[in-house]
Parts: C-alpha cells; sequence; structure tokens
C-alpha cells in the first residue's frame, strides 16, 4: 500500500537549508483533504512532471482541486474525492542568506601591466534571497535536478567566479593595483552576476571582496622584481646574488664551497670572480656608437668581397644580389664596384 503523507510540514532547525523536498527521495502520495502547513519565510511548491502545481504561501491550508487545479487534467478523481495522487512538495526559504563563501577552485591567470602574466586567487562572501520561488524551483530543482544546499550554492559559487574572472581580464589592471580597487571590484562582479541570479529566481543582494592574492609562484617573481628595482644595477645585482650563494654555501657544513675545503674567505674570493666575470659580460656588449663607426669607416665603393664583409653574407650570394637586380653595381673589367650608398639602401628596404 503507498504511504499517504496527510501533513506536510518542514521545520529548519539549522536556519541554513535553501529548499527542502518531501519526500526525500521518490514522488509522495498525497490526497485532497490533506492539511499543509507553511511556516513565516516559506513557500510550499507541488511539483509533478516537470510542472509547478501550485504555491502555497504562509499559513495552514488544504489541498483541494481549487487550490491544485492542474491536477483536474493530470487525474481521474474518484467519487469520493480522496484518490492519492503523486506529486512532490519544496519547501523554499524566503529569507536573505547571508556570509556566504565563494572562492576560487583554481588559480587565475590574467595579463598584467606590470608583472607580465599572473596567476592569483580571489576569496569574498555574498548575501543572497530567493525572489521568485516557482522560478527557482523550476529552473534550479527542476531543469538541473539541484535541491539540497550544498549544491545550490556550489552553483552560485560557480556563476560568481565566471563573472569575476570575466572582470578582471576587462579591467587589465596590474595585480598590484587590486587591493586599492576590492570595493570597485566586488560591485561590479555583483552586478555583472545579477542577471545569472535573476534568471534563476534569485536575488543576489551583495557581494564582497575579501583578498585577491598571487599564487606562491607569482609571490616569489614579484619579490624578485622588487629586490631588482630596489638594488637598479644589474651588475650590482647580480654581485648580490652571487655573494649570497657562496654565504649560503658557507654556512652549511655538510657541502657547497666551504664543505669541499675551500673556506669562507676563498669563497667569497669566488664569488667576486663570478660577479667580476659576469659584471665584465655584461658590459662587453657591443655598444651602438661602435657600430656606428664601423659602418662609418666602410669605403664608398666597394668590391663583391668587401661588399659581402660590409653585409656579413658570401661573396656568391652578393653576385646572385647582382645578378637578380636586387643590388646594383658598374662592371669594371672582370670584377664589379659597389656604391656604399646602394648597399646601406638595400638594408634600409
Amino acid at each position: 500500500m503507498p504511504r499517504i503523507i496527510d501533513v506536510v510540514e518542514f521545520v529548519d532547525e539549522t536556519g541554513n537549508e535553501i529548499v527542502h523536498r518531501i519526500p526525500e527521495r521518490g514522488s509522495g502520495d498525497f490526497r485532497f483533504g490533506s492539511n499543509v502547513i507553511v511556516r513565516e519565510s516559506q513557500v510550499a511548491i507541488f511539483f509533478r512532471d516537470g510542472k509547478t502545481l501550485d504555491v502555497f504561501e504562509p499559513g495552514k491550508h488544504v489541498i483541494s482541486t481549487a487550490n491544485i487545479p492542474l491536477l483536474i487534467d493530470l487525474l481521474k478523481l474518484g467519487t469520493s474525492g480522496k484518490t492519492p495522487f503523486t506529486a512532490e512538495a519544496y519547501f523554499v526559504s524566503m529569507r536573505e542568506f547571508i556570509d556566504k563563501g565563494w572562492g576560487t577552485p583554481e588559480p587565475i591567470t590574467m595579463r598584467d601591466a606590470d608583472l607580465g602574466m599572473v596567476r592569483l586567487r580571489a576569496n569574498g562572501t555574498y548575501n543572497f534571497e530567493v525572489s521568485d520561488p516557482s522560478l527557482f524551483v523550476n529552473k534550479i530543482v527542476g531543469t538541473q535536478g539541484i535541491y539540497e544546499t550544498p549544491q545550490v550554492e556550489n552553483l552560485l559559487r560557480g556563476l560568481i567566479i565566471s563573472r569575476l574572472t570575466d572582470l578582471l581580464g576587462e579591467m587589465k589592471k596590474s595585480l598590484l593595483d587590486l587591493p586599492a580597487m576590492y570595493d570597485e571590484i566586488g560591485a561590479a562582479t555583483k552586478a555583472k552576476s545579477q542577471d545569472d541570479f535573476e534568471a534563476r529566481g534569485l536575488r543576489l543582494k551583495a557581494l564582497y571582496v575579501r583578498s585577491i592574492s598571487p599564487t606562491e609562484e607569482t609571490a616569489k617573481a614579484i619579490d624578485e622584481r622588487a629586490q631588482m628595482g630596489a638594488i637598479g644595477d644589474m651588475a650590482k645585482y647580480i654581485q648580490f646574488q652571487a655573494a649570497r650563494g657562496i654565504r649560503d654555501a658557507a654556512q652549511n657544513p655538510s657541502g657547497g664551497v666551504a664543505g669541499a675545503g675551500v673556506g669562507l674567505g676563498a669563497g667569497l674570493g669566488l664569488g667576486q670572480m663570478m660577479a667580476g666575470a659576469m659584471a665584465q659580460s655584461l658590459q662587453a656588449q657591443p655598444q651602438q656608437p661602435q657600430a656606428q663607426q664601423a659602418a662609418a669607416s666602410a669605403p664608398d665603393v666597394m668590391t663583391p668581397a668587401e661588399a659581402a664583409a660590409y653585409l656579413k653574407v658570401t661573396e656568391e650570394e652578393i653576385n646572385q644580389m647582382i645578378d637578380s637586380g636586387e643590388i646594383k653595381a658598374k662592371k669594371v673589367g672582370k670584377s664589379f664596384r659597389i656604391a656604399k650608398k646602394t648597399l646601406d639602401d638595400f638594408l634600409s628596404s
């Protein structure tokens, strides 16, 4: 025999349930004449075959064909009017749910105006309430089969993170500027998420950003950049890094320079030698004035061999350029003479 539910009610002792299903699994057997008790800040919705049958406001109600008219087309009632019908009852809480947490499950990768590419995490809180219980049950429960509070909250967190990620990409701000913009970011994310909430019968009342922080790898890169900025001179920075490495090795009795028998004094001397060599390698790079001086010293008229040296190509390639007309040359005897201006025009083309 089916279990008849004569009294339909739900008491939320935790105060945290957004929606509660009766029965918790499957469909319930209800009959006309049963009592429905809806407490303050609740709404009861009878649901069957993907359709809302009726919505009961706070108070005590008796199930009848008058308040569930859609059943007339779905049921064949007996003469007694007591024929059971199958449905589910959902009690939806209409109070405001506050201080619900949200956070990025995975780091967000974004372009940074100062640091290039960064990965960051964000978290905060939000407040919401059910604005349209019938739409909420149809969209969340009916369409997606979600009715447990953790499932609903996971869905809402996903909506917020999606809009926050989109917003940070549009802002094109540096990670270093974001802490001063938490209020603006929270308000903008709330505005971008509002339509998503309303489409599901919900109202996003408030959204707060508590933290936007870099991942450990990004934080390390920021620290190194700050050290370089504080030191300023690259040669000095290399000397600083080398000296710090030798210091760490000297303090390690089980290995490193000191462990190899070199000793602290020799280690520091080696560090200075390494730093000096690195600094000299940086200073040994060709300077632009020297390159310009070399170009100025080239003869005004060149042979193919001299032109090859000037353009840093082979003499065969120079002859091919002459034959194809890429470089204009004047034939003198069995050889060619090429004007330096012709080569400069070729370089600038």
